[in-house]
């Protein structure tokens, strides 16, 4: 029962999350700009400091723009009428978000613009002695995308059920990575397996249909494969 609560406090959280995506545009904006930004550390030497840096900045953004969201829909559900206080509450907390907005663009000009005109294209080789971080990167990407694709599908909820499924997007990303960072045929052999177990279990639990287990598979490890092979 508690873990049930517990996994209804995530898909709470986790529909907030898309709720905000879905109808907000300048949230939009920021997803765009947060998968630019995780793409671009492929392209760039950007050590462990700096995307400790970008992540934390990325957070307060993505944050500020959902507390954002949040005091416009509690004023609105509370307020028919037009008050003062109610603009002024408004227009602090979209002043919160374009703070957070310009310490971004500051963040990543000091972070990418020396970076801009020394691009490497040895991705093949970043891949191949990747740090965990990086795996991170496109783990992060797999599941941004996946919440908005849930998003513009509007099924389900984000941990149980819904086109395309998660858990199959993720587990098949993970085996994805896996087989493009080593080259021992067990190793590549047990991730997928372990993928597929995963896929199973989503649909003999009567979470997903066939079809979204595939899409997802299909969706987590073409995006993966994508993210690493692009500049190849």
């Amino acid at each position: 029962m508690k873990f049930k609560k517990l996994v209804d406090s995530f898909n709470h959280a986790i529909n907030g999350i898309i709720h905000a995506v879905r109808t907000q545009r300048n949230m939009q904006i920021h997803m765009a700009a947060t998968l630019a930004v995780l793409i671009a550390c492929f392209f760039y030497d950007i050590s462990r400091f700096e995307f400790l840096i970008l992540a934390i900045t990325i957070t307060m953004v993505i944050s500020a723009e959902l507390i954002n969201t949040a005091i416009e829909a509690a004023i609105d559900s509370t307020t028919n009428y037009y008050h003062p206080l109610a603009k002024i509450a408004k227009n602090a907390a979209a002043g919160g978000v374009l703070v957070t907005a310009i310490n971004a663009i500051i963040v990543g000009y000091i972070i990418f613009w020396d970076k801009l005109s020394k691009a490497t294209y040895v991705v093949i080789n970043k891949i191949k002695n990747s740090e965990p971080y990086t795996i991170f990167i496109a783990l992060v990407i797999v599941c941004i995308v996946t919440i908005i694709v849930k998003a513009i599908f509007g099924e389900g909820t984000p941990l149980k059920g819904g086109m395309p499924s998660g858990h199959s997007a993720i587990a098949f990303s993970i085996a994805t990575a896996i087989s493009l960072i080593t080259e021992e045929p067990i190793v590549v052999s047990l991730s997928y397996l372990m993928a597929f177990i995963t896929a199973q279990s989503r649909v003999d639990s009567e979470v997903h249909s066939v079809s979204e287990v595939v899409v997802g598979a299909i969706f987590g490890s073409a995006l993966t494969l994508v993210i690493f092979k692009l500049f190849s």
